[in-house]
């Protein structure tokens, strides 16, 4: 998004009646709305309603970097900030995210297996029902268990985000060079 645009529009909050006090609540007085021009020659509109989900996440992650520049929060969570995107744009997510990490700690769900290569520790949420209760005819309560990933299991869920199954050598050669590479 190197020609991207980016504004941020603050006014005053209008109030509901003729009392100046009225416009303050407990979000403050104002209004802010971000601004975002993706492309050259195309003018600036909401973000909510100009970017995509790739241009959000992407977003998102810069103004989670500058937020957190000096200081700021130990740890920060993010929600697969790499939807919608893929390939280098990816890459470049994940190293912009181990950079974040330095100082603080990162969590970061995500789908993406250039992304998840670049982390320092791996986990796998694993969501379910109660097979117990299911085994008898009722439909058990959604768990979800969180595993810790050694470096097989990583690579066999490298493979599976690769969309291919651990037994397939090019995409356990793809994973393991995902790996080497970070």
């Amino acid at each position: 998004m190197g020609d991207a645009e980016f504004d941020v529009r603050v006014g005053e909050r209008g109030g509901s009646g003729d009392d100046p006090l009225d416009r303050y609540t407990a979000t403050g007085s104002d209004t802010v709305e971000f601004l975002i021009a993706t492309n050259p020659g195309v003018p600036s509109g909401p973000l909510r309603e100009v970017a995509s989900g790739g241009e959000l996440s992407r977003v998102m992650l810069a103004l989670m970097t500058v937020a957190t520049a000096r200081g700021g929060a130990a740890t920060v969570v993010f929600d697969e900030v790499d939807a919608g995107i893929g390939g280098a744009t990816g890459r470049a997510v994940g190293e912009k995210l181990r950079s974040l990490a330095e100082g603080r700690q990162v969590l970061c769900i995500t789908h993406l297996p250039q992304v998840a290569s670049l982390a320092t520790r791996h986990f796998r949420v694993v969501k379910g029902t109660d097979t117990a209760r299911a085994a008898r005819g009722g439909a058990g309560p959604a768990r979800a268990a969180v595993e810790r990933l050694g470096r097989r299991e990583l690579v066999a869920e490298l493979c599976r985000m690769l969309g291919a199954d651990s037994d397939d050598l090019a995409a356990r050669r793809h994973a393991e060079q995902l790996l080497e590479a970070a």
